[in-house]
């Protein structure tokens, strides 16, 4: 059975927090909304790579960033520096543009 968040988070107790709740309680809106920026640009970066069926070992062949770089990167576990984003996007036939807030 799946349950959704506000069904999850029914009746349990020390545990009935959200994690959008959570969130709130520990970080700041501004950190809260650099890591949404991070997840967005990271999952754009991914999703442009497959959409060309382009593997990680290939886009470091096109960049010149090397492939376990690129996989902490889309991992997660690892926060890319601009540069190394622009050598990404490049092969991948994308650019990184400053647009105004939603």
């Amino acid at each position: 059975m799946v349950m959704s968040k506000q069904q999850a988070n029914v009746g349990n107790g020390a545990v009935g927090q959200s994690w959008e709740e959570v969130e709130r309680e520990l970080f700041t809106p501004e950190e809260i909304a650099a890591s949404d920026l991070r997840v967005e640009l990271i999952c754009a970066l991914i999703e442009a790579r497959k959409e060309q069926g382009i593997t990680q070992k290939q886009l470091e062949e096109l960049s010149g960033v090397k492939q376990p770089v690129i996989a902490r990167m889309e991992s997660g576990a690892s926060t890319p520096k601009i540069s190394t984003l622009l050598r990404l996007l490049a092969p991948l036939g994308k650019k990184l543009a400053v647009v105004p807030l939603q």
